[in-house]
């Protein structure tokens, strides 16, 4: 099965909807993937993605922290399927030597990716099926990302 690497663009809320969205933009190509996810792990990503640290872990930082005190890696998350409208992820894990995989979120998953620094890929078969062309500028696109992402707050997902 065929893996592309993919880009973090950022997340947003779509309008009129008020549905957070996360984009990702495979690494050497046009297609972009878009993934509806919920409040709280567009919190999570969005912070992540600014630096923002909390007075205590969230979730994901939590997960990050039990990792790193049990020696295990975090090698890779992957968008691993698509069904009936639902996106799979897999994270990908090393553990004293031996590659584990984990079934996640594509959020949680990401949110995560973001606090290790790894690589996220989708599996090609998800982009056949779930990628679109935006046909905007992409400077202008990312530009759009980061001014959001400058000024977003917990509430603006809620």
């Amino acid at each position: 099965m065929a893996m592309v690497e993919l880009t973090l663009i950022g997340v947003r809320v779509e309008l009129p909807a008020n549905q957070p969205i996360v984009l990702l933009k495979e690494r050497m190509g046009e297609r972009y993937l878009p993934i509806w996810i919920g409040a709280f792990e567009a919190t999570a990503i969005a912070f992540a993605l600014q630096g923002i640290e909390t007075a205590r872990p969230m979730t994901h930082d939590l997960m990050k922290n039990i990792l790193d005190q049990l020696g295990i890696v975090m090698k890779d998350v992957v968008i691993s399927d698509l069904r009936e409208g639902t996106f799979y992820a897999d994270i990908n894990l090393i553990y004293e030597g031996k590659p584990f995989k984990i079934d996640a979120r594509p959020s949680d998953a990401i949110a995560l990716a973001v606090r290790t620094g790894v690589s996220i890929y989708s599996d090609e078969h998800v982009l056949n099926e779930a990628s679109v062309f935006i046909q905007t500028d992409e400077e202008e696109e990312i530009e759009r990302f980061r001014d959001f992402l400058k000024d977003v707050k917990p509430e603006d997902f809620m």
